[in-house]
């Protein structure tokens, strides 16, 4: 059994799966709660299987982008589990868990954040003959992104209301931006995801995984004099 963690942002979720299929999940709006919340909901959805902790063979993480303290909160949790019962930790891209559900349609998918400043904090993907990364994160301007978007593309995630308006109108009907609950982030795809990656092979060390911050939090910038 895996156990998956994503606070990347006011909406939290976990889920317990196996090889990558849910058992259980559970998505809540937590705010600021994540550091109150996240652990109870744990043992919540532990009890919920009746699985012991001890029975988890991985963990998988949303590493962000996202809030600094949700992704600080999910993040230590995992790393904490994982040094504990000594499985492996598999970090997933928000944006990635957000893209996912829509790589069914095989069009150009891309997951939108609000990155503050007036900015967005974006990546393309794409299923074809695999799941393809075509752009990794980064931040950008709602202009700057309808200037690359020349084809039908599902714009998801947590989009902010007014940048999907301007979407709507700059891009016209090349934008599908599905209804925000059918955009909701949700911890089952990040169980599929990382279990594919598990797979593969590929995981990280709990030691030096790190939150994927495309901004660095004010806390850590040098004040100028």
């Amino acid at each position: 059994m895996e156990l998956a963690i994503d606070t990347s942002t006011d909406f939290a979720s976990i889920a317990i799966s196996h090889e990558g299929i849910a058992v259980a999940e559970l998505t809540w709006h937590s705010v600021q709660k994540h550091t109150v919340e996240l652990v109870p909901n744990i043992e919540r959805i532990l009890s919920q299987v009746q699985v012991d902790s001890k029975a988890l063979n991985a963990i998988f993480v949303a590493k962000g982008p996202g809030s600094f303290n949700g992704l600080r909160v999910g993040m230590s949790t995992a790393k904490g589990l994982a040094f504990a019962l000594n499985i492996p930790v598999v970090g997933v891209s928000t944006l990635e868990i957000e893209a996912y559900p829509f790589a069914f349609t095989g069009l150009l998918l891309c997951p939108i954040q609000s990155a503050g400043r007036g900015e967005i904090a974006i990546a393309f993907y794409r299923q074809d003959d695999d799941w393809r990364c075509l752009a990794e994160e980064h931040i950008t301007t709602v202009d700057a992104l309808c200037q690359r978007i020349d084809e039908k593309t599902i714009l998801c995630g947590e989009i902010p209301e007014a940048v999907a308006q301007q979407l709507n109108q700059k891009l016209g009907k090349k934008a599908i931006i599905p209804e925000p609950a059918v955009r909701l982030r949700r911890a089952s795809y990040l169980a599929i995801l990382g279990w594919r990656s598990l797979k593969r092979g590929e995981w990280d060390n709990p030691a030096t995984l790190q939150p994927l911050y495309l901004r660095q939090p004010p806390i850590t910038q040098r004040k100028v004099k």
